[in-house]
């Protein structure tokens, strides 16, 4: 089993989550590869670059199911790179979706907490600047990544593999009820709510443990 950990805007793949889960597997014997979807530079970053990022990390690997685990706009990559790969885009069927407080809303009014000022600065300079919590400083990144991300359409890429999603009810940036919509016409989708905000990390033990058995995975006997 090839598992893969997508981490959210403006983060890295050395963060908290990763970890956790990178301890957590390997006991299982399995590695989890968490490209650094920041590269080669934030600045550019578009939906469209980390796809192809994911899939050719994907293609790389020797047969075996691949399961994507997405954190944020993490999340909305692996529905995205899910459903390419279910209609032949891409080389690898994923076999098991994880998502952790999916941004599967990603656009501009994803960055409302910006402010009006802000998003209006943003979208006429073409570039802003955020806080990186993967680097601990500010970066900018430019504005074609919410063009960019217009193009992607969750609503609009069908994934049939089996999907499990973890959202915090007190969640500032993705709206829970948003996820709970997007799942409920969505047979394949299982919601699992928790008191907790969006980066759920009084929720990760909990969530290993579903996400254990939701893989069928367990420490060799």
């Amino acid at each position: 089993m090839h598992v893969f950990y997508l981490h959210g805007f403006a983060s890295s793949p050395h963060g908290g989550k990763a970890q956790l889960l990178a301890e957590r597997f390997a006991p299982l014997g399995v590695t989890l590869h968490a490209p650094d979807l920041n590269e080669p530079a934030f600045e550019t970053l578009t939906v469209t670059r980390m796809i192809g990022q994911v899939e050719a990390a994907m293609a790389a690997l020797p047969p075996g199911p691949v399961v994507l685990i997405g954190s944020s706009l993490g999340g909305f990559v692996a529905w995205h790179v899910a459903a390419r790969a279910e209609a032949g885009a891409a080389p690898r069927r994923v076999e098991r979706l994880v998502l952790l407080a999916p941004a599967l809303t990603f656009n501009a009014d994803s960055f409302d907490v910006l402010g009006e000022d802000r998003l209006r600065l943003w979208r006429d300079s073409g570039q802003l600047e955020f806080e990186h919590y993967g680097y601990g400083e500010p970066r900018t990144v430019h504005y074609e990544l919410v063009r960019d991300a217009a193009r992607h359409d969750p609503r609009a890429a069908t994934v049939t593999s089996p999907v499990l999603i973890f959202q915090g009810r007190r969640d500032e940036l993705v709206d829970a009820a948003m996820v709970e919509a997007f799942a409920a016409t969505r047979p394949n989708v299982r919601v699992r709510l928790f008191d907790d905000d969006h980066r759920l990390y009084e929720s990760l033990p909990a969530i290993w443990q579903e996400t254990e058995a939701f893989l069928g995975v367990s420490p060799a006997r």
